[in-house]
């Protein structure tokens, strides 16, 4: 039953001040995910918010952790555990500062690349080998500190875009799920047109 069931970790921090924010991209999938599912009865586990439902044959489970970014490996490991699934069954979706907004990008692995959650993630996983999804947020302008950049809200103008790219990463993670790492790869790494 395990090959047939995927784990998908959207990174985000709780509570509402963050809702509309860069750094919660990842949540923003996963619930964008489960209205495309119209999955029901969510559950809170291994600090997160999860649930599940079936694609095509396919055990989804969508996942939030409530821990705040930094400790989000904590949710990750615990879910892994819980299911007994293997690192490749599972796809963790978040920010990336070094992305243009509209691009995502669908790796095997690497580095956290800035990334604190991910950087808990790969600490507490043992390793940096886990297929992970990046959105792309684009840089801060001027001077501005990343840190602030990340928790403010999207501005007008890709607040516009935002569906087109949460439907675009939405159907890379379906891909995923369906025809593996590779295929999603060689599918979605891109950017949209805009």
């Amino acid at each position: 039953m395990t090959e047939n069931t995927f784990l998908l970790v959207g990174f985000g921090n709780p509570g509402r001040e963050y809702i509309h924010t860069r750094h919660n991209i990842g949540f923003m999938l996963i619930d964008h995910i489960a209205l495309r599912l119209n999955a029901q009865g969510m559950k809170l586990q291994s600090k997160a918010i999860v649930i599940s439902s079936i694609y095509e044959g396919r055990k989804i489970i969508l996942a939030k952790p409530q821990t705040y970014m930094n400790l989000s490996g904590q949710s990750v490991q615990g879910l892994l555990h819980f299911y007994k699934l293997p690192n490749e069954n599972l796809l963790v979706a978040h920010d990336d500062l070094d992305i243009p907004f509209g691009t995502i990008r669908i790796r095997p692995g690497g580095g956290p690349g800035g990334q604190r959650g991910m950087a808990d993630t790969i600490d507490r996983l043992g390793t940096k080998e886990f297929p992970r999804l990046r959105l792309g947020i684009g840089r801060p302008p001027g001077r501005m500190d990343p840190k602030d950049y990340v928790l403010q809200d999207f501005s007008k103008d890709d607040q516009k875009f935002l569906p087109e790219v949460l439907d675009r990463a939405a159907d890379a993670a379906f891909e995923f799920v369906m025809k593996g790492l590779n295929a999603a790869m060689n599918k979605f790494n891109g950017g949209v047109e805009s």
